[in-house]
């Protein structure tokens, strides 16, 4: 074998491109290439102005301030100390925008990672509203630039009404919109993966560009978080086999796989390196000590300390004992058919339709089924992953599932019937009005077959409803309909209520018989009321609702 380039291994000077497939009849509806880059851009526009228009109103979910604090304390102080549960590339990515917003820092702050993003949004001078919403837009961007991943993946496999329907189910899939538009890494790591598998789709023709450019994307997947770790081999598996498929040896294929792993490691590497190019590491909480096959396998990943300690660190929370919540009953450790049974309440009916579609067309179809490993096997397998997870907590754990079933479900479009066309329009259209319906309510949203957002609380709790966002919609309600009353507040969320205007006491810290007036509680911590909560709720009777997570009572 003569040297060369990387590039050159896996790209030999003559590669004859392969026929185009067919375009399927529905295609013609579209016309040409304007018609359908601005639909494209009205799906985008309208996905963008709810996920700002979202962003505007909610105040800090529970996990948002620990990101933005550390993002701060990478931008600005380049030091590795809080939040190593996480890698750094979407916080640095959140600590963009948190720049832009110029907020005021304490660089004495002494605390754990929970009390430094409240001390920055609420105890140095900013306004939380102002800096949530530039920490949010990066998210923000990053979610749209994804949908035009979604978008051309489908395009690249079943042509434009597949691309477009594709588009369609991902701009209005509530889970996207509503976790998009958080200052997280739900999404982010999300699209990340789905862009490593249509990047080695498209290494079936160019191998010496795409097979490097997945290795990238998988790299910066799991620079945002360790839960894309089970997408590794999935991903080196597909390069090998675009190396492969194209008609190169198999040595070339181990390269491919070579490659695709040298750059994801590169990519963690430099996201570290951009935090602190020395990589000091001084860890803020303690690191379990991980043994057996787990620890063994921590010690041999080859990225920084830090990561593995944060790898160590998402093992000792799966140790934990935590308790969970599904369909009115509350239950300790977790259950197999919990994430299974959430999608089930919180996908419109009308994508769930697409997405059974989608796999079968998928699967069924010749000219698609080449496709199959690349639409179907990292959910796949990140979805047997997170199954057995420790921690209940709602569906943002497999958020990758609306991505990668989105473009399976425009591939339905490739069978040519034309009664096939009319019924996927009429079920996107279906997805659009459930979606419409929720706005702005995206968060605790549940389909109609189970009651639609204002019923999401008696079946699911946490991020699937409840997740801290409403604090400030509730301040709004308490001065303009019970400006002077008395008010005992339950409030599960990282937002500090002194800040909104909201006086308030604990009533789990008083008799029963002393608690009167206004008794407000976040859904969230009634779904699993025991004790004197309970027995306050159930001595009250409910007026009022704010947004859906929030319950006032009268006692």
């Amino acid at each position: 074998m003569h040297s060369g380039s990387m590039r050159d291994l896996l790209a030999p000077a003559a590669v004859r491109p392969a026929p185009a497939a067919p375009r399927p009849r529905a295609a013609r509806w579209f016309g040409g290439r304007w018609p359908v880059r601005l639909l494209v851009v009205l799906l985008l526009a309208q996905m963008a102005g709810a996920m700002v228009t979202t962003a505007v109103r909610q105040t800090p979910t529970i996990d948002e301030p620990v990101y933005v604090g550390a993002a701060a304390e990478y931008v600005y102080e380049h030091r590795l100390r809080h939040n190593p549960e996480h890698p750094p590339l979407g916080k640095l990515l959140i600590g963009a925008g948190v720049a832009l917003a110029e907020p005021h820092l304490d660089r004495d702050f002494a605390g754990d990672q929970g009390r430094l993003g409240r001390h920055l949004l609420y105890e140095s001078g900013n306004d939380p509203w102002r800096l949530m919403l530039w920490a949010r837009l990066p998210v923000i961007a990053l979610t749209l630039l994804f949908g035009l991943v979604v978008f051309s993946f489908a395009r690249e496999l079943a042509g434009r009404a597949a691309g477009l329907a594709a588009l369609a189910l991902y701009c209005f899939s509530p889970d996207v919109v509503a976790h998009g538009s958080l200052a997280t890494l739900d999404v982010p790591a999300a699209g990340f993966v789905l862009t490593s598998a249509w990047l080695a789709w498209r290494a079936r023709r160019r191998p010496g560009w795409y097979v490097p450019l997945a290795g990238v994307a998988l790299g910066a997947a799991l620079a945002t978080r360790m839960s894309a770790l089970p997408a590794v081999p999935v991903v080196m598996a597909l390069a090998a086999l675009s190396v492969v498929a194209g008609g190169r040896r198999a040595v070339r294929a181990v390269a491919g796989t070579g490659l695709v792993a040298l750059a994801a490691i590169a990519v963690v590497w430099a996201a570290y390196l951009a935090v602190d190019p020395r990589l000091r590491w001084a860890p803020e909480q303690p690191v379990p000590v991980v043994h057996g096959l787990r620890g063994l396998l921590v010690r041999l990943l080859p990225f920084p300390e830090a990561y593995r300690d944060g790898v160590r660190l998402q093992f000792g929370l799966e140790n934990r004992p935590w308790q969970g919540f599904l369909f009115g009953r509350v239950y300790d450790g977790s259950l197999w058919y919990y994430l299974p049974a959430a999608l089930l309440v919180k996908t419109p009916l009308g994508a769930l339709a697409l997405w059974a579609g989608g796999v079968v067309a998928v699967l069924a179809s010749r000219r698609l089924r080449p496709a199959a490993p690349y639409v179907l096997a990292a959910p796949a397998v990140l979805f047997a992953a997170a199954v057995p997870g420790a921690r209940d907590l709602g569906v943002r754990y497999v958020v990758f599932v609306p991505l990668f079933l989105a473009v399976a479900a425009g591939c339905v479009t490739a069978v040519r019937r034309r009664w096939v066309t009319v019924g996927v329009a009429v079920l996107v259209a279906s997805v659009a009005v459930s979606s419409a319906r929720a706005y702005p309510f995206y968060l605790p949203y549940s389909n109609e077959a189970f009651g639609g957002p204002g019923r999401t609380r008696e079946w699911l709790h946490d991020s699937n409803v409840d997740w801290g966002q409403d604090l400030g919609r509730l301040a709004d309600r308490l001065r303009e309909r019970y400006a002077g009353e008395r008010v005992w507040l339950v409030y599960k969320g990282s937002g500090v209520p002194e800040f909104y205007g909201i006086e308030s006491a604990d009533p789990r810290r008083e008799p029963p018989a002393a608690v009167r007036g206004l008794v407000v509680v976040s859904d969230s911590a009634a779904a699993k009321a025991t004790g004197r909560l309970a027995e306050l709720i159930g001595g009250s009777r409910p007026v009022d609702r704010v947004g859906h997570s929030i319950t006032i009572y009268r006692r």
